[in-house]
């Protein structure tokens, strides 16, 4: 039998193989937390490799994701399907085994982390998703979610700000289901952060106090080589259930090399062979490149006891479905990701009785309206806002705030912690279970931008709220109004950006949000009310589509006028005053969403033989030269804001009725 020593070594030759046969990575991190990783792995970890997905499993984060040879190695050796020729493919084009982490290319893998301080977010989210998903549905005697998060993390994630905003919330919450383990090495890619001769330290935090403060339990000064001092460390860490626990395991980066071990040299670039050679000679590993002795792999393989985990788990599932079959088949189905069966019926009514009510109000107030009446048809919306509950209407008549306690909740208080909410959205909606959404202005989804390209990037049906959506914000000034962020956001790939002009298209924003389930959606919503628009059955189900025919003329249009959100009732307005034109106006919620219609029906809406094209939005106007083209024109804005009321604001930007006729005028003469 496989001494332990042996089995992390094991780790430790894979990483260092891989980096070099890629000649490039990060062979000291995985290095470092090896002997770490095959405690918690072989000890305490409750996963199946024959089923990635099984829905109580402990989920697994690495948050200093350049460490990826670590996971990588843990998923092949555990018996994950991932071979050994995946491992020869590190960083290689199209491979399973990408530089960092990525979701969805290898199984096991539960988040993409990279980007420091985001994995230990998307791991608080995964604890809130155990916490809540567990309230509501535990029984007693039937605990059917019971399972850990774990998290490793460096210096670097420490460093990052997120990581004060996500580890703060989850002292607050009580996340006693979370354990993040800290390698605490001394070094990042600069040397040694807490100085070394003359050169500053620039990592000087006492990390325990700091955890303590927040309310974690942390264990501090464990041996990160020594298994029986990890072994006991996590052990303490599963006893305390009514917080988050912090273990410092203090490593050497790069264990085992002689000459590179403790340094910055091995943090990220291969070690070389002659290195190799002697760590190998160091660790008494003899075996050649990606080699593994079957007694190895025995010690590691979790097939077999990863099985009898699900097996019993199913039986105690089983027990629960006899007792509580209403409440089992809830649970199916959330975990499934699917919706209610009544779920497109109901919807249909909802929308369809918005639009007969003609209620002209501010779209966050029609977002507010949409989560009144889908939120009853689905227990599994999980909201939040970044302390901006009363301002983005995020709140809804069935919210429960999500606290320290027991008692089921499907609402959190962020706090102003825009970053660290998008985050941990992402970590709920990778948990699954949830349908989960956070509000915020939509000035401050800058602060939130890495956190919305991940889950862009890891296709995670994530909900962002956006409100006070424009100038239109008024008096606050342009340090609260977005001018650059509504296109920025559009060009994020697979983001479906939707901004409503109306109470109606709100209502499917919304609802196309909720049944999307290949990444995320921003919603755009204004502070200051807007005219409801008529529409006939086809143009409302038309909205959908992402862009639509709102008004139209007889015959082929001389013009067409494009715009999104407010600035549809100015082209509806524009519209009447040209008389005698034949003016289209077409209202774009979702540029995204039209773009990936069909070839007939973008023509159909904006026919190539018109060329006369304005588009009109509260925004830099950059992105709508793709519709309008050489012959169109955009009316948008091209510096910042001023403080001032709405109306003053929209007039002295050019975005009124008189002013777009103008702009409309020129080009037709042009």
């Amino acid at each position: 039998m496989s001494s332990r020593r042996e089995l992390a070594n094991a780790v430790r030759a894979l990483a260092m193989d891989a980096v070099q046969k890629a000649k490039s990575g990060h062979p000291g991190a995985p290095m470092g937390m090896a002997d770490i990783a095959e405690v918690l792995w072989n000890d305490f970890m409750n996963h199946n490799p024959a089923n990635p997905g099984w829905a109580d499993r402990d989920r697994f984060v690495l948050s200093n994701g350049h460490g990826s040879m670590l996971l990588y190695s843990l998923l092949h050796l555990t018996g994950y399907d991932l071979g050994i020729e995946d491992l020869k493919q590190f960083r290689q084009l199209h491979s399973r085994t990408p530089g960092h982490p990525e979701y969805g290319y290898a199984p096991g893998v539960e988040t993409t982390t990279g980007p420091l301080g985001q994995g230990i977010t998307n791991a608080v989210g995964m604890a809130i998703a155990e916490k809540a998903l567990a309230a509501q549905f535990n029984r007693p005697g039937h605990a059917i979610v019971d399972h850990h998060t774990y998290a490793f993390l460096g210096d670097g994630c420490l460093m990052e700000g997120i990581s004060h905003e996500a580890c703060s919330l989850a002292g607050a919450l009580g996340l006693g289901k979370l354990i993040a383990v800290y390698d605490d090495n001394n070094i990042s890619i600069d040397g040694e952060v807490r100085g070394e001769g003359d050169t500053p330290g620039w990592f000087l935090d006492d990390t325990p106090k700091r955890f303590e403060a927040y309310g974690w339990h942390v264990i501090p000064k464990v041996d990160g080589h020594d298994p029986d001092a990890i072994k006991v460390a996590i052990e303490e860490a599963r006893e305390v259930t009514d917080r988050p626990t912090l273990i410092c395991c203090q490593t050497i980066i790069g264990y085992g090399s002689p000459n590179k071990q403790g340094t910055e040299s091995c943090h990220g670039a291969a070690l070389g062979e002659e290195e190799i050679a002697l760590t190998r000679e160091a660790l008494g590993w003899s075996h050649p490149p990606f080699e593994i002795p079957k007694e190895v792999y025995a010690g590691w393989n979790a097939r077999e006891r990863g099985a009898a985990a699900e097996a019993e788990w199913r039986e105690r599932f089983a027990a629960y479905a006899k007792a509580y079959p209403a409440e089992a088949a809830e649970f199916e189905r959330r975990m499934a990701g699917e919706l209610p069966a009544n779920w497109a019926e109901q919807a249909d009514a909802f929308i369809a009785e918005v639009a007969a009510k003609g209620e002209s109000i501010a779209s966050r107030k029609a977002s507010q309206n949409a989560l009144n009446g889908f939120g009853p048809l689905l227990p599994e919306l999980l909201g939040g806002s970044a302390d901006l509950a009363g301002s983005n209407l995020s709140l809804w008549s069935d919210c429960k705030g999500l606290g320290k306690g027991e008692a089921p909740g499907n609402y959190v208080y962020y706090g102003v912690r825009e970053f660290g909410m998008s985050a941990i959205i992402n970590g709920i909606a990778l948990h699954g279970g949830f349908v989960p959404y956070g509000a915020t202005f939509l000035m401050f989804s800058e602060y939130a931008r890495n956190a919305l390209r991940m889950a862009a990037l890891m296709k995670v049906p994530s909900i962002f709220v956006y409100t006070h959506d424009s100038i239109g914000l008024g008096e606050d000034g342009p340090t609260h109004q977005p001018v650059e962020q509504i296109p920025t956001l559009r060009m994020i790939p697979n983001m479906n950006v939707w901004r409503p002009c109306d109470a109606v298209e709100s209502a499917v924003a919304w609802r196309q949000a909720i049944e999307r389930r290949d990444g995320p959606s921003a919603l755009i919503f204004s502070r200051q009310a807007l005219p409801h628009v008529e529409r006939d059955a086809e143009q409302l189900a038309a909205i959908a589509r992402g862009g639509y025919v709102v008004r139209d003329c007889a015959g082929t249009p001389e013009v067409i006028i494009i715009a999104t959100g407010s600035e549809v009732a100015l082209a509806l307005g524009a519209a009447d005053a040209l008389e005698g034109r034949a003016v289209r106006v077409v209202s774009m919620p979702s540029t995204d969403v039209f773009d990936a219609q069909d070839a007939a029906y973008r023509e159909s809406v904006l026919p190539r033989a018109v060329e006369a094209r304005v588009a009109v939005e509260a925004a830099v106007g950059d992105g709508w030269w793709k519709y309008v083209g050489s012959r169109g024109a955009v009316l948008g804005i091209d510096r910042f804001g001023e403080s001032a009321p709405a109306g003053a604001l929209f007039k002295e930007f050019g975005f009124t009725v008189d002013n777009l006729v103008a702009v409309v005028e020129g080009v037709l003469q042009g």
